[in-house]
């Protein structure tokens, strides 16, 4: 899970990648939050991953943390950033929402098929 201060992490604990509400997996579940910082005027500036450059969601997930965090106390103003130097992995998933995903096995982690049908049929 990412290190952001814990009122961003309560506040941003509603927010929802829209392929994720369902299962009730925030944002930051989702570990789409790199950081969360607030200068002396008040200006918050939030970064995001987004889990594809492709995500038809983007501008919605952006507004929707943007709102979350100016309602926040002590901030007058917030920028939310998509970070495009750190890709998304699965990696960056909490405990919980890693278990509600169940992704399937790396590759290399499957058994060979011409190996366990061998091993099956004898």
């Amino acid at each position: 899970m990412p290190d952001i201060p814990q009122w961003a992490s309560q506040a941003l604990s509603g927010v929802y990648d829209p392929c994720c509400r369902e299962k009730g997996i925030s944002v930051v579940e989702m570990g789409l939050i790199r950081s969360v910082e607030v200068d002396q005027d008040g200006r918050a500036r939030v970064e995001l991953l987004l889990t594809s450059g492709w995500c038809p969601f983007a501008a919605r997930v952006l507004t929707e943390v943007r709102d979350r965090i100016e309602e926040q106390p002590g901030v007058d103003r917030a920028e939310v950033e998509v970070v495009w130097d750190e890709a998304w992995t699965v990696d960056r998933l909490s405990p919980r929402a890693a278990r509600l995903l169940r992704f399937l096995p790396a590759p290399a982690q499957v058994p060979d098929k011409e190996d366990y049908l061998r091993r099956e049929l004898r």
